[in-house]
């Protein structure tokens, strides 16, 4: 991928979308915005602003991003890469890549945010498989730098290693998830430690709050030095093996989720959206905490961006 290239279509212009294009704003792209949705165009505009000021970029910036009402209003012989990032509908998926396909240069990667599915079975009914991968952002899109760059079955190795090689000097921390697993790989390890975390809960061996506590200021606190594989690395292996070994017999392997989740789910306390959860909040408190988390995510953002930079 050239660095002549510099226009990027973003289909879905809502959390994850409008971050994105906060992303390539700032690398100095031109974002093109699709969105069906009026209210979401109308929202972009400000979301852009304030995510380039997060990222200490200039406000002229702003001007690089794009709306659309639909796909065809773009002019597509500028693009360089699409990436989708529409609602978690595999059959909705599935149909706007087969429109880009047909709009698209041929010589362009097509890329999902997807999540939840396998690239490769977003992209079954594709002509030309080869130049579709997947490309992970994770919440909130601009300020977390890892991005997963996922090869379905059919990815052209040279696809995935230029979006790796993009992603980086867009600033991000990109991995390369070469086979197309369920989960790919950073939601696989989550979803593991949310596991145990929640049987506890269950259990009634630790309370939510303890949880947090023992993520944030225990072994988390740890991960915004270094991950876990390098933390064994100067540990030593030989202490974690025979831990381990005693341990994961009594680890929680069970395929459900734990009733308080379910029992949660059923009676609509999901959280924030629903002023209940395991906590119960106010608009105000909702906004507090998303703003502390944010402040808290922009600075440990400026202690690992020497880290970013040095990547090799």
């Amino acid at each position: 991928m050239s660095n002549s290239k510099s226009n990027v279509v973003i289909i879905g212009g809502g959390i994850m979308g409008g971050d994105i294009a906060i992303i390539f704003a700032a690398g100095g792209w031109d974002a093109h915005v699709m969105s069906p949705s009026q209210k979401t165009r109308d929202a972009l505009p400000a979301r852009i602003a304030a995510g380039l000021k997060q990222l200490g970029v200039g406000a002229a910036q702003a001007g690089k991003v794009s709306a659309y009402p639909k796909l065809e209003d773009i002019d597509w012989k500028q693009v360089d890469l699409v990436i989708e990032a529409a609602t978690e509908d595999l059959a909705l998926k599935q149909k706007l890549f087969q429109q880009v396909e047909a709009l698209a240069r041929p010589d362009i990667p097509l890329t999902s945010n997807t999540s939840n599915f396998p690239i490769s079975e977003i992209g079954k009914s594709l002509k030309h498989k080869n130049r579709l991968a997947g490309t992970h952002f994770f919440m909130p899109a601009h300020l977390v730098p890892l991005v997963e760059v996922v090869s379905g079955s059919d990815t052209d190795p040279k696809v995935a290693e230029d979006l790796c090689a993009l992603m980086k000097k867009l600033g991000k921390a990109p991995i390369w998830v070469k086979k197309d697993v369920p989960g790919f790989v950073g939601n696989r390890i989550q979803h593991a430690m949310m596991r145990e975390a929640l049987y506890l809960i269950d259990e009634g061996v630790v309370s939510p709050e303890g949880v947090d506590v023992a993520v944030r200021f225990g072994f988390g606190f740890r991960f915004i030095a270094c991950g876990p594989i390098m933390q064994k690395e100067m540990s030593g292996w030989d202490t974690n093996y025979l831990v381990g070994s005693a341990l994961y017999p009594h680890l929680h392997n069970e395929t459900a989720y734990p009733a308080v989740i379910k029992d949660m789910v059923d009676q609509g306390h999901i959280g924030m959206k629903t002023k209940r959860g395991f906590w119960e909040w106010t608009d105000d408190s909702a906004a507090k905490e998303k703003t502390r988390i944010e402040k808290a995510l922009q600075a440990g953002f400026e202690i690992i961006r020497s880290d970013l930079k040095n990547q090799t």
